[in-house]
């Protein structure tokens, strides 16, 4: 039997750049024939994982990077820095990491070191390789103790592929060098998209001189353009907590998790020009839907481009739309949450009255540990 944990928010951001292409305009989609605002996937994944070190222990969240020959050397060092300097110890660590075929290249960066440029002295992965403090610590003791000899390739296999970090556990690792390494997510975050039709606007900025200023001198230092969007975005996330509880190894591990990734995806935020815009709101709707059959998108509710009226806003109308979209399912469909929730601002809560929990975001979490604790053992 399958538990799924279905997150649907509405979340409304003023003119920002939250998230932007390799042209620095904002991200966007056409969806229902008309242009939208989109803020991608990874963004958000980022924020929640950087949501995380709120929650979690430090040695619980991953290091996602390709300094890891560094990390595994550095740890080497806080074992044992009689023994071994950065030298010896990246020998041993770049051995280890070839032996299962995760490949290094010589560094290209140079850093400072008291005012001079200087060569970085450890190798680097081909990219970025997700790796959690407790493999990266198993790692270093276990080269320590071999005393200068190589560690074995299926030593190394076992040392890197348990003790796997929250955040692995949930995004997945990709392993391009061997797939033994790769873990399945038990997290799937959609693209956050407008609720209605938008496109990207243009600000014309302008800096003053304050030195000119003083001087009566007239124009600008600087000038430029930025380009932004506003939107009431659908952001929808899901959580299998069974295969979480295979990642991880302990069901009770995975239920707090599960609690933790709710709660960082209802209060993190991308923080792209955050200090130009200040975009931070929360979200105005929650809706968490637990369930044992299959996740399910509420997505399409927004097909059609929502436009609200003085009456309504838009903000009640995409409710609405939500309700709507989640009661026909269920209805013709007969896919019906075993539990189901609901946080709202100004009464947009009230469309799902009838067929979610009303509630607050303080009380939620204990909420969802209810629902899912039992369910499944």
């Amino acid at each position: 039997m399958s538990l799924i944990i279905d997150i649907h928010a509405l979340q409304t951001l003023p003119p920002s750049l939250i998230n932007r292409d390799d042209t620095g305009a904002p991200k966007s989609a056409v969806y229902g024939g008309v242009p939208r605002q989109r803020v991608s996937s990874q963004s958000w994944k980022r924020a929640i994982r950087k949501d995380f070190q709120k929650s979690f222990d430090p040695a619980s969240v991953g290091y996602r990077t390709k300094h890891v020959v560094e990390l595994v050397v550095d740890k080497m060092l806080e074992i044992d820095s009689e023994e071994w300097n950065d030298e010896s110890a990246a020998e041993r660590v770049a051995q280890a990491f070839k032996s299962v075929g995760i490949k290094l290249t010589e560094p290209k960066v140079k850093e400072n070191v008291g005012g001079e440029e200087k060569e970085r002295i450890f190798q680097q992965a081909g990219y970025l390789l997700f790796l959690s403090p407790r493999q990266i610590e198993q790692l270093a003791q276990a080269i320590v103790k071999a005393e200068g000899k190589n560690l074995g390739k299926g030593d190394v296999k076992k040392l890197l592929d348990t003790e796997h970090s929250v955040d692995i556990a949930m995004f997945g690792r990709m392993v391009a060098d061997d797939a033994a390494f790769n873990v399945d997510a038990s997290v799937q975050v959609a693209h956050a998209i407008g609720i209605h039709e938008s496109e990207p606007e243009f600000d014309f900025f302008t800096a003053v001189d304050d030195v000119v200023e003083n001087h009566d001198e007239t124009g600008a230092g600087m000038m430029g353009t930025v380009q932004l969007m506003s939107s009431t975005l659908y952001r929808f996330a899901t959580l299998d907590v069974e295969s979480l509880a295979e990642n991880l190894g302990d069901r009770e591990a995975a239920v707090t998790a599960a609690v933790a990734f709710v709660r960082s995806f209802i209060t993190s935020l991308p923080t792209g020009k955050q200090n130009t815009f200040a975009h931070n709101t929360l979200p105005e709707l929650i809706y968490v839907a637990v369930r044992e059959d299959r996740s399910i998108s509420l997505v399409n509710a927004f097909e059609n481009p929502i436009s609200g009226d003085n009456n309504t806003g838009r903000r009640l109308a995409g409710a609405q739309a939500l309700a709507a979209e989640e009661r026909d399912i269920e209805n013709q469909y007969g896919f019906r949450p075993t539990q189901a929730f609901v946080v709202g601002l100004g009464g947009l809560e009230e469309p799902f009255a009838d067929i979610a929990t009303v509630t607050t975001l303080p009380d939620l979490d204990a909420q969802v540990r209810d629902a899912i604790s039992g369910a499944g053992a």
